[in-house]
């Protein structure tokens, strides 16, 4: 595999999929903030944030608090 090929491989399988996979779960929270908050933007727009400046950190951070939330 050439050097070119494989930094395409790491944008694609580093950022562009974790970013679609936050932008398009269900799960991902809400676009609008809560009523009430004081911060402008919601938490899909937060994590969009997160991953973007974190890569694959982000990405497995957002996974990871995925599953702690239990419906009540």
């Amino acid at each position: 595999m050439t050097a070119l090929a494989t930094a395409w491989l790491i944008v694609i399988l580093g950022y562009i999929l974790p970013l679609g996979h936050v932008v398009f779960s269900p799960r991902g929270g809400a676009w609008r903030p809560p009523p009430g908050a004081r911060c402008p933007f919601g938490p899909r727009t937060g994590w969009l944030v997160i991953v973007l400046l974190l890569g694959p950190i982000g990405w497995l951070m957002y996974l990871r608090t995925r599953r702690r939330v239990t419906s009540a």
